[in-house]
Order: C-alpha cells, then sequence, then structure tokens
C-alpha cells in the first residue's frame, strides 16, 4: 500500500499545534476535470475547462504555499495525468479524505499529505481546543456530538438542507462560491449554530 494512502484503520485521528489558524482549510467536491458536473450541479462555467481554471485562481487567491488544506472528497475525475498536473497548479499542502470519486487521486497518492477514508482533527484554537470530524458524507451523530464537537462534510453538492441546530456543514465548494474556506470561517459559521446540548448536567 502506498504510505500516504490509510485506509485500514477505520478512525484516524490527527493533531495540529497551528496557532496562526488562518493557514488551516477545508473545501471539498471540486470535481476537477468533470465535465458533467457542470450540468449536474448547475455550474457557472460554459465549459469543464474554465471550471478548472476558475476553481484553480480561487483556490489560490486564498490559499498560501505552505497552508494545510483538508479536502474532504471527489478531487477530480480526470486521468492521473491530468489530476497530478491540476496539483501541482494549488497552493498548500492537501490533505485528502476520500469521497466516491478518487481513482484518479489514488493514482498519483504521492502528489497528497495522505489519504485516508475519515479524519478527526484537534486544532489548537486561541479560545481552547477545537474537535472536527471530517467525513465526505453528511452524518446525524458523530464522536463527542453531544459535546459541541464539529462536523464538515461535502458530497451533498448543496443539495442537503443545512440543520441550523446541528454544529456541520458542507464545506463543498458549490456552496462556497467555489472558494476554500479558512478555519476562522468555518468556526464563524458553527458559532452561529443553534446549537443546545441534548444532555442535562448528570448527577456525580
Amino acid at each position: 500500500m502506498n504510505k500516504n494512502i490509510s485506509g485500514n484503520n477505520l478512525i484516524e485521528k490527527g493533531y495540529t499545534k497551528e496557532i496562526n489558524t488562518n493557514k488551516i482549510w477545508f473545501t471539498s467536491d471540486n470535481h476537477f476535470g468533470h465535465k458533467n458536473i457542470i450540468r449536474f450541479t448547475n455550474r457557472p462555467f460554459s465549459d469543464v475547462e474554465e471550471m478548472n481554471q476558475e476553481m484553480i485562481n480561487r483556490w489560490d487567491e486564498k490559499v498560501g504555499k505552505n497552508d494545510d488544506v483538508y479536502h474532504l472528497g471527489d478531487f477530480a475525475l480526470a486521468s492521473a495525468g491530468k489530476t497530478r498536473q491540476l496539483r501541482k497548479q494549488l497552493n498548500g499542502k492537501i490533505h485528502l479524505i476520500k469521497g466516491n470519486h478518487e481513482s484518479s487521486a489514488l493514482e498519483c497518492a504521492d502528489c497528497f499529505e495522505w489519504i485516508k477514508d475519515y479524519y478527526e482533527l484537534k486544532v489548537n484554537d486561541r479560545n481552547g481546543p477545537k474537535h472536527i470530524v471530517l467525513f465526505h458524507y453528511a452524518m446525524k451523530v458523530w464522536n463527542a456530538s453531544h459535546h459541541g464537537t464539529w462536523h464538515l462534510y461535502g458530497h451533498s453538492h448543496g443539495s442537503l438542507r443545512d440543520d441550523e441546530t446541528s454544529r456541520s456543514f458542507d464545506v463543498g465548494v458549490d456552496n462556497h462560491n467555489f472558494y476554500p474556506l479558512s478555519y476562522d470561517e468555518v468556526k464563524k459559521i458553527i458559532m452561529q449554530k443553534k446549537w443546545t446540548p441534548p444532555f442535562g448536567p448528570r448527577d456525580k
């Protein structure tokens, strides 16, 4: 197995000591090279070349060379060679959560920091650590969700109604004007949710 691919363990956890949280980014479902996605999701591009270039431009407008990007799946539907070429034009270190269209990414796994099925990230926020569950698909509940942990997902291309009582949302490009989101942007969206703990205080 390629050392960049980890799929045997269901749960993968990671920690970051990143203080400058605007160097952490989240996105999903670019579908680079996928002509039909323009029609399927009504994207505002005339052809796949325009779509690819505009998404590259918007990515690099925000992401720095040494930033960390957590991509929640469906990176590209193209040949491995084309996928590698597209990857080279994107800033940052990409950590890829596998979606349901990842065959080309798996063929050039060395283009990514790693490729995993699922990941739990802890960010040392200035207000204390934040636990974020990353998965391609939306979940109703997830590890420690009853304690207020966050869940970011993709896959739905904006078709899944957002739950304002849940500390989760779709970070896919179709929902965010084809830009990745910074950690601080994610935090702002999450903290505006009307989430309340599902259980009251427990007796000791």
